[in-house]
């Protein structure tokens, strides 16, 4: 393992600590009462957590795509008579 995994690593576990800690807990960087500011950190744990899941090949799905429909240009319409 290099050195930069081990940075990645240590930035993963502050992160999850960051995460799972209450909003009156140890550690916080921005207050949570401070109106629309009060949870960047949070989205910031959340983000470096994601970064760090990628680096080493766990890729979150695009959940947010929406999904394109595959359209067959050779299939033609079939018309069944029944007799």
């Amino acid at each position: 393992m290099k050195k930069q995994d081990f940075v990645v690593i240590g930035a993963a576990l502050f992160a999850i600590f960051y995460i799972i800690n209450p909003t009156a807990g140890f550690i916080e960087l921005i207050p949570d009462n401070i109106p629309l500011i009060g949870n960047l950190d949070e989205a910031g744990a959340v983000f470096i957590l994601i970064s760090a899941l990628k680096y080493f090949g766990f890729e979150m799905p695009n959940i947010f795509k929406k999904e394109e429909k595959v359209k067959k240009e050779d299939s033609k319409p079939t018309i069944i008579i029944n007799k």
